[in-house]
């Protein structure tokens, strides 16, 4: 009898403790991506001494705002902030426009070449960045596009552009085909039927793609220092490759003030729109 009883309770604590082996390992990787993030935005707030110091701290016991003023007043800040943007939100809003009425074409409609396009997106995908750099820059040099935001807006597209339309295709192919069926029954059209059911029960994938290519376009930094030649056209991550320069000796604190502040806009765009990638299939079904 007692035997009996005891195996639920050997069950138990075994389940018990491989949730709390899953929850360390958890914590672990936690802490592991959280800490450069924390460092980085520890180190913005120290003063030199202590960054410099060779014990190191792991808050500073007199937080300064030195640093984040010494970023803020070089030269090209706002500049390559303002061009920074546009590239981003018209990277971000062409891409997500054109995926969106591709990824329709692709999940609702049979057509010639449907299959040989979706095999040739997915080739771009694996393609290594790197690689497509002398290709591209070509092309732009030939149009006179080098140098230019418009030809890093294009260059940009050129790898959010695919992936964008093949994650919107797997949230459309996702929503029932019935539901639109029922709404033109009812007496919707079909463009009724497309904005009142489709777009509301996609906008979850709409803001998820839009996240990936706002955070994807905002950190690129190679085609940008490739294709943009002049400081007053850079972007924020080829003006913080200017803080090592030549000699050996860098300004950490400025260095990662100005990392702090051009991670800023990444966060509030994320926390703008986490509400709508939770939310946003639950109201798009209820409206309907």
């Amino acid at each position: 009898m007692s035997s009996v009883s005891a195996a639920p309770h050997r069950s138990r604590s075994r389940r018990r403790g491989r949730r709390w082996a899953w929850d360390l390992l958890g914590i672990a990787l936690f802490v592991v991506m959280v800490f450069p993030v924390f460092w980085m935005i520890s180190t913005a707030f120290k003063p030199d001494d202590e960054i410099n110091g060779l014990t190191p701290t792991w808050i500073s016991t007199a937080p300064t705002l030195d640093h984040f003023r010494d970023a803020i007043n070089r030269p090209y800040f706002w500049d390559t902030v303002q061009n920074t943007l546009i590239i981003v939100l018209v990277s971000v809003a062409a891409s997500i426009a054109l995926a969106f009425v591709a990824a329709v074409a692709l999940a609702k409609y049979r057509f010639t070449g449907r299959k040989v396009f979706i095999v040739l997106m997915i080739g771009i995908l694996m393609l290594p960045p790197a690689g497509l750099i002398i290709p591209i820059y070509v092309v732009l040099a030939r149009y006179g596009l080098t140098n230019t935001l418009t030809g890093v807006i294009l260059t940009y597209l050129t790898f959010t552009l695919p992936f964008a339309v093949w994650t919107l295709r797997g949230f459309i192919l996702g929503i029932p085909k019935e539901l639109e069926e029922a709404a033109m029954v009812d007496g919707s059209s079909r463009l009724g039927a497309f904005v009142r059911i489709l777009l509301p029960l996609v906008a979850p994938g709409l803001v998820a793609t839009s996240v990936f290519a706002f955070i994807t376009a905002w950190n690129e930094y190679i085609f940008a220092s490739v294709i943009l030649t002049d400081q007053a056209n850079h972007t924020t991550t080829v003006w913080l490759s200017y803080f090592l320069g030549t000699s050996r000796n860098v300004d950490w604190g400025a260095l990662m003030a100005a990392s702090t502040l051009t991670a800023i806009p990444v966060i509030v765009f994320f926390l703008l729109v986490q509400r709508r990638i939770a939310f946003g299939l639950t109201s798009g079904a209820v409206r309907g």
